[in-house]
């Protein structure tokens, strides 16, 4: 069947109105088939995204193999922190005991007298587990022993930090009384806030001279 163009009426309102439907239809088609690409385009696009998938991926890895780095130094930290820790930082439930029977064997070994000393314990700001625990002592020795005890006290593997010393020498003689603090790190979970200071147990060691 064929459609006589010459015998519709295009002074129809009806006819012409559908033959702007027609029209504005098929520009549609037309530019949905341009924007859409459906058949692929040509082979310059296909190249051009191409490209742009190969630079993205580039990136991804890229971003990928930094993330690994940084994941790995992560985890290189947090082991050395860890190690650090069980070196330098001693048991709560054990420290008085430690650190006490380290003292008294630097003091003996550099030949002073050890007085009794209290303890004192503080947290540390942002964890609470770790806390710096200060020793207040009493020694007694010669110059040249209680140099000795402060350079055997540096080189402790305990971690002791001497913070301060205090210094009297006696009427008679070359023996000096120090009051000597002491630094020390504990760790444990669930530390006390705010603990009361110890006393810890009377130790001497010979002292040269006396």
């Amino acid at each position: 069947m064929r459609l006589n163009l010459a015998s519709l009426k295009w002074k129809d309102p009806r006819v012409a109105m559908r033959a702007v439907l027609g029209v504005l239809l098929l520009a549609n088609l037309v530019a949905a088939v341009v924007a859409f690409k459906p058949f692929g385009g040509g082979a310059d696009d296909l190249r051009r995204d191409r490209n742009v998938l190969q630079q993205q991926l580039a990136q991804l890895q890229k971003q990928v193999a930094k993330n690994k780095k940084l994941v790995e130094k992560v985890e290189t930290a947090r082991s050395q922190g860890d190690q650090f820790l069980a070196k330098y930082f001693t048991e709560r439930r054990v420290v008085t005991s430690t650190i006490q029977g380290e003292l008294v064997q630097i003091a003996k070994d550099a030949g002073i007298t050890y007085q009794p000393t209290t303890w004192t314990q503080e947290p540390i700001e942002g964890s609470d587990t770790l806390a710096m625990m200060t020793i207040n002592a009493g020694c007694q020795g010669t110059y040249a022993a209680l140099s000795k005890f402060v350079n055997l006290v540096d080189k402790s593997p305990r971690f002791l930090i001497i913070e301060s010393m205090v210094a009297a020498p006696q009427q008679t003689g070359q023996i000096l009384n120090v009051t000597v603090k002491v630094d020390t790190f504990v760790k444990e979970q669930g530390l006390a806030s705010s603990p009361e200071p110890e006393v810890a147990a009377p130790a001497a060691a010979p002292g040269a001279g006396l």
